[in-house]
């Protein structure tokens, strides 16, 4: 399945955390497709997304009237390891 938002002209802190709360919703392989008026958005995001729940798949520029940048990311399957020792 396949996410979109299109938060051009958003509030980089509500984009931030909409982006946050449909990336916990969706399931391993899914990918999420954000578009951005401010190119410096992703790396605000890159900063409270961890690293290992996401995969990059592209970063553009898109041609259209405004500046609009087009994210793409596809979630990871996170391995859950025991932490505890227990079995």
């Amino acid at each position: 399945m396949q996410h979109q938002l299109d938060l051009r002209g958003a509030i980089v802190s509500f984009s931030l955390l909409k982006v946050i709360q449909t990336f916990k919703t969706m399931s391993p392989g899914e990918t999420l497709d954000v578009i951005w008026s401010n190119p410096d958005s992703p790396a605000d995001l890159f900063k409270v997304l961890p690293h290992s729940a996401y995969e990059l798949i592209s970063f553009e520029e898109l041609a259209d009237e405004q500046s609009s940048y087009k994210l793409t990311l596809v979630k990871k399957n996170l391995v859950k390891t025991n932490q505890g020792g227990q079995k």
